[in-house]
């Protein structure tokens, strides 16, 4: 099951050095020129939890293996890119295959780096890939609505349903407002999603600072993060020139230089759990001698589908599932600790895992 965020923004904002940081490799050109990024670069990252780690401890595990959460570095876009301007069409194609969008806004000064619009406004830099967003996704809704109708006049119920949906969002995206902002029933959750609509992803704003602003953000970042409030959307503070620093330093020397900045983590960290949640993601555990490892799921999946991420012959042949809290089973030392206890549940097919559940799956061959 792998789940994709895209990294958007325009051209030299620090989308792909922010990228490099994050997958710790270079395999996105970081250049002060627009459209240096040409292709999206793809790149797993491990999802950064303190919880396994002591998960292993208690169950002595040989092996850690996190979850994981793949970004996408995509090239800049530019305003006209939903006309083609600036390779946009090929850009906005890229982005339709992510799950969510981390949106990268500039949000310091620095005269030896350019900028496409020869001023620094992180809230212009906003306003202007979301209009270029909702244009694309204001024609191909407009391009697929036209033979919609024609199934509806013609008696179509399925047409007849999904053209009201669609209108629905005509409505919004005529007046300026991104698809995200409908409300929708719960039944509509799903066909919504099938349109695929690019303001219709989740977003998250990284607010890219300088390095002296790193713990503390500065005005510029400040204004974005009210901008993203307003918006109902998250936001997180990075510096993505420390990050590209702090991804070449071994664990102690990465402790090290943090404090030196005055920061507890590195901003990578709570990007990468801002994306996990913007996803509505959630990590349920399996815990023994041979490995410690967490597993990535919706919030909301039931226990035999959350079996089926670990392979397919769980789901198929799901008999029950030992459940035990994450707290009970650090708390009390364990799986066997937790069952003479009586913490150890045995849960059905209609259970709903919860974040941190550790879990031991039994299955019918």
């Amino acid at each position: 099951m792998g789940f994709k965020c895209g990294i958007v923004g325009l051209p030299n904002v620090g989308k792909s050095t922010l990228f490099n940081a994050l997958t710790k490799t270079a395999a996105a050109q970081a250049a002060n020129y627009p459209f240096c990024t040409i292709e999206p670069n793809t790149g797993d990252v491990a999802v950064p939890d303190p919880r396994l780690t002591t998960l292993a401890a208690i169950a002595k595990s040989q092996s850690i293996v996190p979850t994981r959460l793949t970004f996408v570095d995509i090239a800049g876009l530019v305003r006209g890119a939903s006309k083609g301007e600036g390779l946009g069409n090929q850009f906005l194609a890229n982005i339709r295959e992510t799950d969510a969008i981390a949106h990268v806004l500039r949000c310091f000064i620095d005269d030896d780096i350019t900028h496409v619009a020869g001023g620094i406004d992180p809230i212009a830099d906003a306003e202007t890939i979301e209009t270029e967003l909702m244009l694309a996704d204001l024609e191909s809704l407009e391009k697929r609505a036209t033979n919609l109708r024609k199934r509806a006049t013609g008696g179509d119920k399925d047409a007849k349903s999904e053209v009201e949906l669609m209108d629905r969002v005509l409505v919004l995206l005529r007046e300026g407002r991104p698809a995200r902002e409908l409300e929708l029933s719960p039944d509509e959750v799903k066909p919504f999603k099938m349109l695929n609509l690019l303001t219709g992803k989740p977003l998250l704003y990284v607010l890219n600072v300088d390095e002296a602003s790193a713990a503390t953000g500065n005005e510029l970042s400040r204004k974005a993060a009210e901008m993203a409030a307003k918006q109902g959307a998250a936001s997180v503070v990075i510096s993505a020139g420390i990050e590209a620093e702090i991804a070449q330093l071994d664990a102690d020397e990465q402790a090290e230089y943090l404090e030196t900045l005055g920061l507890k983590e590195p901003g990578l960290d709570r990007l990468i759990r801002a994306g996990y949640g913007l996803l509505g993601l959630i990590t349920y555990f399996t815990a023994g001698p041979k490995e410690a490892r967490a597993w990535t799921i919706r919030d909301g999946t039931l226990a035999p589908q959350a079996a089926g991420v670990i392979h397919s012959d769980f789901e198929k042949g799901f008999i029950r599932a030992q459940t035990i809290a994450y707290n009970d089973y650090v708390s009390l030392g364990g799986e066997s600790a937790a069952k003479e206890a009586g913490k150890a549940r045995d849960e059905g097919k209609d259970y709903r895992v919860h974040d941190g559940d550790v879990i031991l799956f039994k299955f019918a061959n």
